[in-house]
């Protein structure tokens, strides 16, 4: 007896030492409310798996103060964890100067509070790679924090990780105060000629030259690359190709480009962090989630100088090519404070994006709130979009905004220029040509904007089914319908300084029901547009659609129901 109660005893023992060996980082809470009410069936993201061995990077000659480079320090202790199997690297208070930290299997990073990574602002530490920038193929400068082929990574702790951007990118005088430009140029680099833009050096100047958006096709070879190696400035994190990635506490400030840059990475997990850039920073986005599946993002708050979070799947012919999709994303519960954009998707989806969550997130003050980019030549089909309980609060642009003809640019400068323009001109429909369609929008709270919702697709391929439900909105400007085809407003609430209401331009199969809006406004709808057809006007309390709606003349006969 007392044999087999000893036997039962040690098989016990083993099965806890075995559960033990190995623990999920982060918290658990995420099962109970991260997943309620998707729309679309959602398997659980599974967090990264990490062995209980422990590291400090101060047993590795770690030396505080941001003067000593610590690079081989995080290296040994990385190394020193990944010989057992894994486990998690402590990053104690102070600041720890660093050039890049390569990533391995079933590591743990954890940054506590007080401690400050600060990487070098030597280039030299950076070699060029092959790699993905923008969503092509090309070759950048290597990550600060890079991985790839990795599995079961984390990032936690209350720590500040910090990129040095400031020596990367290049900066307009408009966007600092005097005393900021003062002390830059000061630094060095190079002024352009009429002295409005500073650049870091005059090897950037240089690769800024025939540039598309930060990268140069027009380049092959290794060598040539290198001739430009200051300009090709990296994301901060990039990690590509991975399994079971998790970012939860941290502080990820101050990036060259994008911050966070998960490439094809599945089962990605990013809560409780805060990401921040400079509002100026060139490329400043915060997370650019692209052509990754099962993704949790949720409990996170966002500062950045160009769209905040940001759903991709590659660019054009190289996009098209890897055909990989952004799919099953949750994004829940954040707050954008700067940004070009609080939610994005586009432009770079050459790959698609399918079935995303968006829901209980504000946005103030950001350029655009939810924010839908693509052009003719990138292809790839964004659908199955559910998005709900969103509030944005002083939107100097568009609060929603599809906008098929993206050219690069920012709202503020496309406004600057006139604005998106009315296109007539139809191409033929291929493999480039990209569409947006089954996409729900509901209980949206806009308080001040420019304009409360701008829908535009292209001739050749409408922007299709698009509902917009429960939205209240105060702005300069109502709706602009162009080229969509499927669109239904309901339950709409608008106070609006324009006295054009809803304008149409080429809109198909449309409804429009319990819309009210402020008196003053002389005009309800505009229609315009031959390709006008279907489009019916439910009168509401205070809105006459017989009274209050301007057919243009190239509208067909018996094209609007009231």
């Amino acid at each position: 007896m007392i044999t087999k109660s000893i036997n039962l005893l040690c098989i016990v023992l083993a099965v806890l030492i075995t559960s033990c060996s190995k623990n999920s980082v982060g918290n658990t809470f995420e099962s109970n409310e991260t997943y309620k009410n998707i729309e679309f069936k959602m398997a659980k993201v599974n967090e990264p798996s990490i062995p209980n061995n422990t590291v400090n990077i101060k047993d590795f000659g770690a030396t505080n103060g941001g003067y000593v480079l610590n690079t081989k320090a995080f290296a040994d202790a990385i190394a020193a964890v990944s010989k057992k199997g894994g486990g998690k690297v402590i990053i104690p208070p102070g600041i720890w100067l660093t050039g890049p930290i390569i990533l391995k299997n079933n590591i743990e990073l954890h940054a506590e509070t007080g401690a400050l990574i600060k990487f070098s602002t030597n280039k030299d530490l950076y070699p060029i790679i092959e790699t993905s920038f923008e969503g092509l193929n090309t070759w950048r400068c290597i990550s600060p924090i890079y991985g790839k082929n990795v599995e079961n990574v984390a990032f936690t702790g209350k720590g500040v990780w910090d990129g040095s951007g400031e020596v990367w990118r290049m900066v307009k005088k408009s966007k600092v105060t005097e005393s900021q430009w003062k002390k830059l140029i000061a630094t060095g680099g190079v002024l352009n000629d009429k002295k409005e833009s500073w650049y870091p050096s005059e090897q950037y100047v240089k690769g800024n030259q025939n540039a598309d958006q930060n990268v140069r096709p027009d380049l092959k070879t290794k060598e040539e690359f290198e001739a430009i190696r200051d300009f090709l400035r990296p994301v901060m994190v990039s990690i590509q190709n991975s399994k079971r990635v998790l970012f939860d506490g941290p502080v990820f400030q101050n990036s060259p480009a994008w911050c966070i840059h998960p490439l094809m990475v599945e089962d990605l997990i990013v809560r409780n962090v805060t990401i921040r850039n400079p509002w100026f920073s060139q490329n400043g986005d915060g997370l650019d989630v692209e052509s990754c599946k099962n993704v949790i993002i949720e409990n996170s708050s966002f500062d950045v100088g160009d769209d905040a979070i940001c759903i991709k799947s590659g660019k054009d012919k190289d996009g098209r090519i890897r055909a990989v999709p952004c799919e099953n994303i949750v994004i829940r519960n954040n707050i954008v404070y700067h940004g070009h954009g609080g939610v994005t998707v586009g432009s770079e989806m050459s790959g698609g994006v399918k079935n995303m969550h968006v829901s209980n997130c504000t946005f103030m003050g950001t350029d655009v709130g939810l924010r839908f980019k693509s052009t003719r030549g990138r292809g790839g089909i964004v659908e199955n979009i559910f998005i709900s309980d969103i509030f944005m609060i002083d939107i100097p642009s568009q609060a929603i905004s599809f906008d098929l003809y993206y050219g690069g640019k920012s709202i503020a400068e496309t406004l600057a220029e006139g604005g998106n323009k009315i296109s007539t001109k139809m191409v033929p429909v291929n493999d480039q040509t990209p569409q947006f369609k089954n996409i729900s929008i509901k209980n949206i709270t806009i308080n001040g904007a420019y304009q409360a919702v701008f829908l535009q697709g292209l001739p050749e391929m409408n922007l299709e089914n698009i509902q917009i439900s429960n939205l209240t909105a105060k702005a300069e400007k109502g709706f602009s319908i162009i080229d969509a085809n499927g669109i239904k407003i309901s339950n709409v609430k608008l106070d609006i300084q324009d006295t054009t209401v809803f304008d149409i331009y080429n809109g198909k199969n449309m409804s429009f029901k319990n819309i009210e809006f402020n008196s003053t406004s002389t005009k309800a709808v505009v229609i315009n547009g031959a390709a006008c057809e279907n489009i019916e006007l439910v009168s509401s309390a205070n809105l006459d659609y017989s009274k209050k709606t301007n057919i243009g003349n190239t509208v067909p006969k018996g094209a609007i129901k009231l």
